[in-house]
């Protein structure tokens, strides 16, 4: 017979893609993790990971145990919510930011959903700006967002740095006007670059307007323009600008969690605890 725990763990392995992700989403150590997966393979006699020093692949055994894993795992979901099923129902409408616009979020959040039938979750990605305006207005009931040097009200979950990211071979000078990509108003981030900028008498023009990281990231990447970013986005081929191209120092970002005065607090709950969960995981 297969242990839960053991296949619990498999999954968010190959979900996760990496032992160290999957050991944050367990709440678990490396090594607890590591040692689930040796026990696994120890039951069914067969290797389930090819494992590197830099990621995983599913053996021929493992592919056939990981689709045979997940059917267990939510028949024991649905054996669980349907004899603890909660008497409570509610419709969660969550607005999150573009840099939480991510698969492992919503993992997250379809496993905490799958733990109360009566609760549906809907998200809704945009700016934190325009997200809060929307809560105010009664259209969500939570936003989870960054905000810069901003006293409005929240559940602080962490902070990052700011920086101005270009491609990773930069020229020695750096154009006049400086080419920004940027995200359209009201983006903490655009403000606080158009106000540093301004500070230290340097002039700008926006060379690309985003809708998305997508977009900032392809306009970084090909040199076409600076993209004020959170460090953990930072990602290949990217380099960050400092004080010493002549940039200014940009504030830290601040993530956190705003839910509406009217908002079920059993719903909140929840979600606080899955947004925690995920930025106590490793950040890039």
């Amino acid at each position: 017979m297969f242990d839960i725990l053991l296949l619990k763990t498999f999954v968010a392995v190959v979900d996760e893609g990496g032992f160290s992700r999957a050991a944050a989403r367990l709440h678990l150590t490396q090594s607890a993790v590591s040692g689930h997966l040796r026990r696994l393979e120890e039951q069914v006699g067969k290797s389930l990971l090819i494992r590197t020093t830099r990621a995983q692949q599913l053996t021929p055994d493992g592919a056939r145990l990981i689709a045979y894993a997940r059917g267990i795992l939510a028949l024991n979901r649905d054996a669980w919510a349907e004899l603890t099923r909660s008497a409570w129902e509610g419709n969660l409408r969550l607005g999150v930011s573009e840099e939480f616009a991510e698969a492992r979020l919503l993992r997250e959040l379809q496993a905490a959903a799958a733990e109360y039938p009566g609760m549906q979750i809907s998200v809704q990605v945009g700016i934190p700006g325009t997200l809060l305006a929307l809560m105010k207005q009664g259209e969500l009931d939570v936003v989870v967002g960054s905000l810069c040097e901003s006293g409005e009200p929240g559940l602080a979950l962490w902070q990052e740095p700011l920086v101005w990211a270009w491609c990773a071979q930069p020229r020695a000078v750096l154009p006049t006007p400086l080419p920004l990509a940027l995200f359209p108003e009201p983006c903490p981030y655009r403000e606080a670059a158009l106000t540093r900028l301004a500070q230290a008498n340097i002039t700008q023009r926006t060379a690309v307007l985003c809708t998305s990281y997508a977009g900032l990231h392809a306009a970084a990447l090909a040199g076409f323009a600076i993209a004020p970013m959170v460090r953990s986005q930072v990602g290949a081929g990217l380099t960050v600008l400092g004080v010493e191209h002549g940039l200014p120092v940009l504030p830290d970002a601040q993530f956190r969690l705003f839910s509406a005065p009217d908002a079920d607090p059993r719903l909140v709950e929840v979600v606080t605890q899955v947004v925690v969960r995920y930025g106590a995981a490793p950040r890039n």
